[in-house]
């Protein structure tokens, strides 16, 4: 198959860098942007053509994605601190939540501009409204959570909105479970809904031409949340674990 050309929001997060080497190995072209100079270095090594620039900056966004030409563009992009420090985790889901809304605007505008057909997005697989386990994607979201849930709460519908209500970009949302692995704060599964990193970064690569547009949990098996749909549509499996 041809190549695709990719790019990749958020590429040196915890998915990004499991992320670009996947797709690298798959025979795509990865334009990966990073907000810090100081990890150019490191997407390079990755395999990626790195850019530096800030989501929330939609004019320098646009200009960048519109010169990388992308088919496809994916959104890893969240601002939590690398060990998950509760006194950190306030600030953090307030300006990860102006990501998904402010920062998602600015990608979805950008990428549309720049003539990309298809954008896969991260969202998460436990903010389901309370309600009969394990949750179908077709469930509704806990949009009357209060507090810090509340703004996180108010991000991600948001983010997913825009995903899936912008044509002509056909919107992929995959709702992550909660990482462990490699570059993330746990190498053991939490006990709810559960994703390892690189089974997380495989539902990316999958997604860019497997399934239709929609919505997927992509989490392990457990009572929680149903991943059924990603089994069938995407061909996923939680059990994907990149060469040591």
């Amino acid at each position: 198959m041809m190549g695709y050309r990719i790019f990749l929001a958020g590429a040196s997060g915890a998915i990004g860098r499991r992320l670009t080497p996947l797709l690298r190995s798959a025979g795509h072209y990865v334009y990966g942007s990073t907000r810090s100079k100081a990890n150019v270095d490191t997407l390079r090594s990755l395999g990626a053509d790195p850019i530096v620039v800030d989501v929330f900056d939609a004019s320098a966004l646009s200009r960048v994605v519109a010169s990388a030409r992308p088919d496809i563009v994916i959104h890893q992009l969240t601002d939590l601190p690398k060990d998950l420090n509760p006194l950190e985790m306030g600030a953090a889901i307030v300006r990860t939540a102006r990501i998904r809304s402010e920062g998602t605007r600015n990608l979805v505008t950008a990428a549309i501009a720049a003539g990309a057909r298809r954008l896969v997005a991260q969202s998460i697989a436990w903010a389901y409204a309370p309600g009969i386990e394990p949750h179908a994607e077709t469930d509704a979201l806990d949009a009357g959570a209060e507090g810090e849930s509340g703004i996180n709460l108010q991000g991600v519908i948001a983010l997913e909105h825009l995903t899936l209500k912008s044509p002509p970009l056909e919107g992929v949302v995959l709702r992550y479970g909660q990482l462990y692995g490699p570059g993330t704060v746990s190498d053991r599964p939490s006990n709810s809904a559960p994703v390892h990193v690189d089974a997380a970064a495989y539902a990316a690569l999958l997604a860019i031409d497997h399934g239709d547009p929609g919505i997927y949990n992509i989490a392990q098996s457990d009572r929680y949340v149903a991943t059924e749909k990603a089994r069938a549509q995407l061909s996923w499996t939680p059990d994907f674990r990149l060469p040591a």
